[in-house]
Parts: structure tokens; C-alpha cells; sequence
């Protein structure tokens, strides 16, 4: 790819960040920092989701190249190799929608890439300035070096033909990303405007015990979870959807036969077995029939977790909203299947994994957030004795 071609992308990167950071720099909010994360947060949803669909369609290789197409900065330049292509394979992974699909998934990722540059560049300047814990910059560190590597391993989703292990990765990476933007985003809301702390919490029996109950099982849940997501992104990406087309029985049975050697052998190409034979369908089966099962274990630890949340006045909300979240993604899980993989079914499960992502990070946040506050508060008896000295 010539240097043109180069610059041209860049400058497509520059002009879907330039949106966001014109409604940010526009906006009446007085802390735009703070904005600027909220809106990467929501950026980051939207790049997930549309890299899900981007998958989904089976887009991954509409510009089997990295990072432009053909070489070229976007499809129209690349007009005549696509259509050869197209003629060659019609039914292959190269047509000019799946170009303009994989191209606008790549320019979104370089949009985010840029707002996390603005974010970086504003983080140092005003840290030197004025020290303030709002702008510390190893968060805005840490985020350029993850979205670099997940650049690169995009890179390698392509070069290496999607394989499993590295799409699978590539997911995952995004929501670690997402993950660190929510986080980030609630110690900014921490820092700049303080939810209402557990003022009694010296006084309400329990409360403090409650929390730390929390402490250990939230941390869990956000395990629990991410394994899910991974066995989630091994399904898709090696096109096992359908190898259980029932529910709740998969091919008749219980437990089905499984070939787990052959499913769960990471390093190997795109329907192929480590030996270079066709993946076998059981291989398949094991793959969407772990993901089935390891649900129960999400259910129990997420909702345990919402359950211990729910009556907390700071934690309420978000137990609520990940119950209902969780609920929806149970539904979108089994209507994949029930209603033989309809495309905007399986984004929305996409899309309520990366929602599960912010609710979690966050209710991992405000549960360290709580406890803190709570272990700040003195006993009545030892304020007492400190307000008659």
C-alpha cells in the first residue's frame, strides 16, 4: 500500500473522530474530559456490534488485504479488483458490500484510535498543568497500547484468514477495551461528581459485610462472563451456530456426542482439524454445546451477584438492569437457534454480551467505590468519642 493510500486512510480515521469530538467540544458540559469517555464508551458499543455484524455476514475478508483494500484507501478505488473477484467466486467472501462493510468496521476502528490520541494528548497536557487526579494519564496509556494491539491482531484476522483463535482474541480485546473506557468513565464520574456514598454505613448492620460479599463475587462475575464471551466468539467464528438446531435438546440428546479434542484444538486454520482434515460435524456440536452449558454458570453467578447488588441504594440500578440485560440474552440466545440464525437476532446477542461487558465493569467499579466509602465512615461509638475531644 503506497503512502497516498496511507495518508488518505489516516485522514478517513481523522474524519469519523472529528464528529465526536465536535459534539464533545460544542456541548454545555463543563467537564468534557469526562464526555469524551462517555462517548467513547458508546463509540466502542457501536464499533462491537458492527464488527459482530461484520462477522456475522461473513464480511471478515471483503478486503482480503490490511489496512486498506486491494491497496487502495477505500472499495470505489478498488472497484475493478472486486468485481474480478466477485466473478471469479459469486458466492465467495469478496463483493463490494462486504468491502463497504469491512472498510467502514476499519473506519470506525481508526476513528476510536484517534479519539483515544485526542484523549491521550488532552490527559498529559492538563495533568502537567494542574495535577489533577481527573487527568492522570496511565488510563489513556493503557488505552492507546490496547487498541495497538488490537489493531494487530485485526491485521492478523485478516493475513491469517480468520483463523478461530485470532478472531476470537480480536473479541475479546474489544471488550477489554470497552471494559477499560467504562471504567475509566466511572472513576471520572467518581472524581468530578461523587455519587451520594453510603453516609451510615458505620451504623447499618450487615451493610459493610454485604459489600465485601460483593468484592470477591463481582470480580467473579466478570470471569465468569468473559469465558462465556470467549466460548461465544469460538462459536461464531467457527460457523457452529447451527450445530445444535434445537433447544433445549441438542441433536436429541442431553449430551450429544462431543468431540473435544478436535473443537477446542486452538491453533488450527478455519474449518480444519490441526492435521489440515475437515473439521468433524461432533467437533462442531462440542463447540455450541459448551457454550450452551457454560450459561447456567453465567446465570448463576451474574445473577447472584444482581441479587446481592439489588437492594443496595448505589447498586440497585445496575443489579436491575443486568437482570434485564441477561434476561434478553438468554431469549436472543435461544431464538438464534429456534429461529434458524436470523442475522438481526444474532447481532442483538452480540450486542447484549458487550452490554453485559459495561454492567458488570460497572457495578465492579461502584462496589470498590461503596466499600471504600463505607470503610471511610467511623463507627458511631469511636465518632462519638472523637467529637468530645
Amino acid at each position: 500500500m503506497d503512502l497516498s493510500s496511507l495518508i488518505h486512510l489516516g485522514l478517513m480515521g481523522l474524519l469519523v473522530a472529528s464528529l465526536p469530538l465536535a459534539i464533545v467540544w460544542m456541548s454545555s458540559d463543563a467537564h468534557k474530559y469526562r464526555k469524551l469517555v462517555w462517548v467513547m464508551v458508546f463509540l466502542t458499543f457501536d464499533l462491537i456490534v458492527f464488527g459482530g455484524f461484520t462477522r456475522l455476514t461473513d464480511s471478515g475478508l471483503g478486503c482480503p488485504d490490511w489496512p486498506g483494500c486491494y491497496g487502495e484507501a477505500n472499495p470505489f478505488l478498488a472497484h475493478e479488483q472486486i468485481a474480478a473477484a466477485e466473478a471469479a467466486m459469486p458466492t465467495g467472501p469478496v463483493t463490494v458490500a462486504k468491502a463497504w462493510i469491512e472498510m467502514i468496521h476499519r473506519y470506525l476502528a481508526m476513528g476510536i484510535g484517534a479519539l483515544i490520541l485526542a484523549l491521550l494528548f488532552t490527559s498529559v497536557k492538563q495533568w502537567r498543568r494542574t495535577h489533577d487526579a481527573v487527568f492522570q494519564p496511565a488510563m489513556p496509556i493503557a488505552l492507546l497500547v490496547s487498541v495497538l494491539v488490537q489493531g494487530a491482531f485485526g491485521a492478523w484476522t485478516v493475513t491469517l484468514k480468520l483463523q478461530p483463535v485470532i478472531v476470537t482474541i480480536h473479541l475479546l480485546l474489544g471488550m477489554t477495551l470497552l471494559a477499560m473506557l467504562v471504567w475509566m468513565g466511572c472513576r471520572e464520574d467518581a472524581l468530578l461528581k461523587p455519587p451520594a456514598p453510603l453516609q451510615r454505613a458505620g451504623t447499618a448492620p450487615g451493610l459493610v459485610a454485604r459489600l465485601r460479599a460483593l468484592r470477591w463475587l463481582s470480580p467473579l462475575a466478570a470471569v465468569v462472563l468473559t469465558v462465556q464471551i470467549a466460548l461465544g466468539g469460538w462459536v461464531s467464528t467457527n460457523y457452529a451456530t447451527m450445530a445444535c438446531d434445537t433447544f433445549p435438546l441438542c441433536q436429541g440428546a442431553v449430551v450429544p456426542e462431543l468431540d473435544f479434542e478436535h473443537g477446542f484444538h486452538l491453533w488450527r486454520e478455519l474449518g480444519k482439524t490441526m492435521e489440515g482434515h475437515y473439521l468433524p460435524f461432533s467437533a462442531l456440536v462440542a463447540i455450541h454445546w459448551v457454550h450452551r452449558a457454560f450459561a447456567l454458570a453465567v446465570v448463576l453467578v451474574l445473577g447472584l451477584a444482581a441479587w446481592r447488588a439489588w437492594r443496595l441504594p448505589a447498586l440497585g440500578k445496575t443489579a436491575r438492569l443486568l437482570v434485564l440485560v441477561m434476561v434478553a440474552q438468554l431469549l436472543t440466545g435461544i431464538a438464534t437457534v429456534y429461529f434458524s440464525f436470523p442475522l438481526a437476532i444474532a447481532v442483538m446477542h452480540n450486542a447484549g454480551a458487550a452490554l453485559l461487558v459495561i454492567l458488570v465493569t460497572m457495578l465492579n467499579y461502584r462496589v470498590k467505590f461503596q466499600l471504600d466509602a463505607a470503610r471511610a465512615v467511623p463507627a458511631p461509638g469511636i465518632a462519638a468519642s472523637a467529637s468530645t475531644h
